[in-house]
C-alpha cells in the first residue's frame, strides 16, 4: 500500500481545521501539495494560494472548487496556522520568518534554512523526534536526500552504517516545472528531426544524460547537489562524520529519481536480512523480483509516496562481506517535496 493510500494522522478529538498557505502555489511541487492535501484529508479550513504578483487571479482546484492565486505580500499570513513553502530560497528568507512572526508554522521546502542547526531538518520515518524542538521554522530535506535516507536509515539503526557510496539519476522535475517542459520540447523536437536550443538546463535533454546542472566547485569538483546530499544526509542520519561519496546525474525522465546506493555496514549481513528489514520499515515498498529482472523503475515510483527498493545484493566489490548494494527510486514530486511537507505538518500539528 503506498503511503498515500495509508491510513492518515488523525487530529485528535475536538481540534479544529486549520487554516493553510501554500507559497509558490503555481510551481510544480505547489501543485502537488494541494493534490496531497486533498488526498490525505488534510483538515483544512481554509486554503490560501500565494505566489508572484505576475500569477495572482489565476484559479486552481481544491477539493472541487477554485481557489484564487493571491499575489505573496507580508499581510499574507494573518490568521495562518500552517505556511508550507514551495518557492525559491530567497523568498523563504524573506517571508518565512514573516509568516512564523504571525503564528504560522512554516515547513519550508527550500534550501534556505537547511543546514541552520537551529532549524530541525526531518523525513518522519527516520528523525522525526527532531520535530520536538522546533522554533516555528521546519526544514524539508533535499529530494535526493530524503529518498536516500529512507532507505539508509533502517540499515543503520539495526546493522550500523560506517560508508555510503551513491549514484543517482535524477528527473527533470528537480529543477522545476520549466525543466519538465523543456525536457517534453526536446524530445517532441528530437523525434520530428528539429533542433532544440537548451533554455533551462545547459545542455540538450532528450535522449541524453549530464552531470547534475549545480554549480561544480573547482577546487573539491563535487557540484550543489552533491554537496548538499552528503551534508544533508549526515544532518538527517544524526552522523556527521559519515563517510559519503556521491555522483548526481540528470537523466531524460520526468519526475521521479533514481539511485543505485552502495551501504557498509559494521558486519557483514545477508541480503536476505536487509531485504527483510526494509520491507517492515515506513515508507519503502520491496520492488526485488530476480527471476522477472524486475527492480525498482522511476515509471513505477512516479505519482505514490513509497520510496521502492530492489537488487538488493552483496556488494562482490568488498572482499570484508560487510557492503549491501541496491536499487532506490521514489518520486521527486512526492516523498522528495510535498509529501514529506505534509507528513511533518501532521506529525506536529495534528498529534
Amino acid at each position: 500500500m503506498s503511503v498515500l493510500e495509508a491510513p492518515r494522522v488523525k487530529a485528535r478529538s475536538g481540534q479544529r481545521s486549520l487554516s493553510v498557505a501554500i507559497v509558490g502555489a503555481t510551481g510544480a511541487v505547489g501543485g502537488e501539495l494541494i493534490r496531497v492535501l486533498e488526498t490525505r484529508g488534510f483538515p483544512v479550513k481554509s486554503l490560501r494560494l500565494l505566489a508572484s504578483a505576475r500569477s495572482a487571479g489565476r484559479s486552481l482546484a481544491f477539493r472541487g472548487a477554485p481557489v484564487e492565486v493571491e499575489a505573496l505580500s507580508e499581510a499574507s499570513f494573518q490568521g495562518v496556522d500552517l505556511a508550507l513553502f514551495a518557492a525559491d530560497a530567497e523568498t523563504s528568507r524573506t517571508y518565512a520568518p514573516i509568516a512564523r512572526a504571525a503564528g504560522a508554522l512554516v515547513v519550508d521546502n527550500s534550501s534556505a534554512f537547511r543546514m541552520d542547526l537551529d532549524c530541525p531538518l526531518v523525513v518522519p520515518e527516520v528523525n522525526p523526534e527532531g520535530l520536538s524542538h522546533h522554533r516555528g521554522i521546519v526544514a524539508n530535506p533535499n529530494c535526493t536526500a530524503i529518498i536516500l535516507c529512507v532507505a539508509a536509515a533502517p540499515l543503520q539503526r539495526q546493522f550500523g552504517l560506517r560508508r555510503l557510496q551513491v549514484a543517482t539519476y535524477q528527473a527533470a522535475s528537480g529543477a522545476g516545472q520549466p525543466a519538465m517542459d523543456e525536457l517534453l520540447a526536446a524530445t517532441e523536437a528530437y523525434l520530428a528531426g528539429r533542433s532544440y536550443a537548451p533554455k533551462v538546463l545547459p545542455h540538450p535533454y532528450a535522449f541524453n544524460v549530464f552531470s547534475h546542472n549545480d554549480a561544480v566547485d573547482l577546487t573539491t569538483g563535487y557540484n550543489g547537489e552533491e554537496t548538499k546530499v552528503m551534508a544533508e544526509a549526515r544532518r538527517i542520519l544524526g552522523s556527521g562524520m559519515l563517510p559519503i561519496g556521491i555522483t548526481c546525474v540528470r537523466v531524460p525522465v520526468l519526475r521521479a529519481h533514481t539511485l543505485a546506493v552502495t551501504a557498509e555496514l559494521d558486519a557483514p549481513v545477508p541480503p536476505a536480512a536487509v531485504r527483510e528489514l526494509l520491507e517492515a520499515s515506513p515508507g519503502v515498498r520491496i520492488v526485488d523480483d530476480r527471476a522477472a529482472n524486475h527492480f525498482p523503475m522511476p515509471v513505477e515510483a512516479q505519482h505514490q509516496g513509497d520510496v521502492l527498493v530492489g537488487r538488493i545484493r552483496r556488494d562482490l566489490g568488498d572482499p570484508s562481506g560487510r557492503s549491501v548494494a541496491m536499487l532506490l527510486a521514489g518520486d521527486q514530486l512526492l516523498k522528495g517535496a510535498a509529501l514529506n511537507a505534509v507528513q511533518i505538518a501532521e506529525t506536529v500539528l495534528l498529534r
